[in-house]
Order: structure tokens, then C-alpha cells, then sequence
């Protein structure tokens, strides 16, 4: 998509739209296609990018520094700072951002939460599911009231083909995990931080994969001074 609107046919469809009820907190600093469709209500704030099909529906905000292209915004949901969606349906009542990124057949529904530095790509999110923050789902599916941890990652391809993720309703996703698909994570089920998970977890289960730690002690300070001895070494030469 390339064609865009002269700075006076925008302003003529950003008047439209203020018509029927759309706030602009600054109508000047925002571009809006002739395709755009907004509700009664909806609050747009400074420097937004709404093109092609988009769709916004009564009550939602949109925040600075959204682009939104051939997405669905549903009612009351909230778009934080800095955040892209592209053809995308948001349900009522979500909350995306800030710095989110909704990638092409992203589907959230009603109060999903998808939070700062998430990116979403082919994935349904069921109601009420979070991912609040630093993760990536790709090709997948998750169930009403799962709770995505920091960090957690859907491996989603191999290098030749793209494999699907499945997360049960209610699940809990421990921070740092890795979810190598094609893999299911049962209803229920709690992932411990940091784990990698390469087989289906039933419903209801605890899954923990993670090395022991192991702690050598009062050896800090020796691998301090080898390294410094290293970077002395190394600044000498190259002087």
C-alpha cells in the first residue's frame, strides 16, 4: 500500500469522522485513509497512522505514535504508545502496548493484554489471555486466561517450515521459556521459568527443564584477574 491522501482530503475525512462524534487530540498531526472507519467516542491522540481497512469501533483510544493498517480495533480497547498492527482484530476491551507489534491474522479477544516489546503473528489469543511483556508468539493458539511470562519465546520454524504452538486455557508460562514447536501445553499447566519445552504437557502438570546450577566458590576474583591480565595483554600488543 502506497497511495496516500493529500494534506486536504485527509483533513476533509478527519472532519467527517469529528462529525460523527471521533476526538482528535490534535487533528493536524494525524493521517487517516478515506477507508478508515472510526466510532462515536474514540479518542485519537497525536502523530497516528490509520490506513486501508482499519476499523475503529466506539469507545476505543488510540495513543501516540500508533500505525494501524487493515486492522480491527473493537470497542473500549486501548492502543498505547508506539505500537503496529497490521491486519489485525483486537476485541473489546483489550489493551495492546506500548511498543507492541500485531503482525498479519493476529486475533486477540475480549480483554486480552498484550503488553510492551510483544510481538504477536498468526495467533489467537482467547479471552481474557495475557503476554505482558518481551515475548514473541508466532503460530499459535492461546486459551482463555493463560499468563505468557516475560521472555517466552514460540519457536515456531525450523528453517524450512513453520510448526504450531498450542497453550491450554489457564496455563501459566514461567518467564524466559522457550516453546519449540510443534508442541501443546496442557489446560492448567504451570512451565517453570527458563525451560525449554520439546514435548506436548498434559493438562493440569508441572514442567521444569533447567541444568542444575552449579556454584564454585571465592573463584570470582581469579577470573577477574585473568581477564584483566588478558585486556592489559591485548592493549599492549595493539599499541
Amino acid at each position: 500500500m502506497t497511495d496516500f491522501l493529500s494534506r486536504e482530503e485527509c483533513a476533509q475525512r478527519i472532519q467527517e469522522l469529528q462529525q460523527k462524534g471521533v476526538r482528535f487530540v490534535d487533528s493536524a498531526r494525524v493521517y487517516v485513509d478515506s477507508t478508515v472507519q472510526c466510532g462515536a467516542g474514540v479518542l485519537i491522540w497525536p502523530d497516528v497512522v490509520l490506513r486501508g481497512t482499519t476499523r475503529v469501533e466506539e469507545g476505543a483510544e488510540i495513543r501516540p505514535g500508533c500505525w494501524l493498517q487493515d486492522t480491527h480495533v473493537g470497542s473500549n480497547a486501548l492502543i498505547k504508545p508506539h505500537t503496529v498492527c497490521e491486519g489485525a482484530v483486537i476485541g473489546p476491551n483489550c489493551s495492546v502496548g506500548p511498543m507492541a507489534h500485531l503482525r498479519p491474522k493476529t486475533v486477540l479477544h475480549d480483554g486480552v493484554k498484550v503488553g510492551n516489546f510483544v510481538e504477536v503473528k498468526k495467533s489467537t489469543l482467547e479471552a481474557g489471555a495475557k503476554a505482558s511483556h518481551l515475548s514473541y508468539l508466532g503460530d499459535s493458539w492461546v486459551g482463555a486466561e493463560a499468563n505468557i511470562g516475560a521472555g517466552t519465546i514460540t519457536c515456531n520454524y525450523d528453517g524450512h517450515r513453520k510448526q504450531n504452538t498450542r497453550i491450554g486455557a489457564g496455563a501459566f508460562i514461567g518467564s524466559n521459556s522457550a516453546l519449540v514447536a510443534p508442541v501443546s501445553i496442557g489446560a492448567g499447566s504451570i512451565v517453570g521459568a527458563g525451560s525449554v519445552i520439546t514435548k506436548d504437557i498434559p493438562e493440569n502438570s508441572l514442567a521444569v527443564e533447567r541444568a542444575p546450577t552449579k556454584v564454585i566458590e571465592n573463584r570470582a576474583h581469579r577470573i577477574h584477574d585473568r581477564n584483566r591480565r588478558l585486556a592489559a595483554k591485548a592493549k599492549q600488543e595493539s599499541e
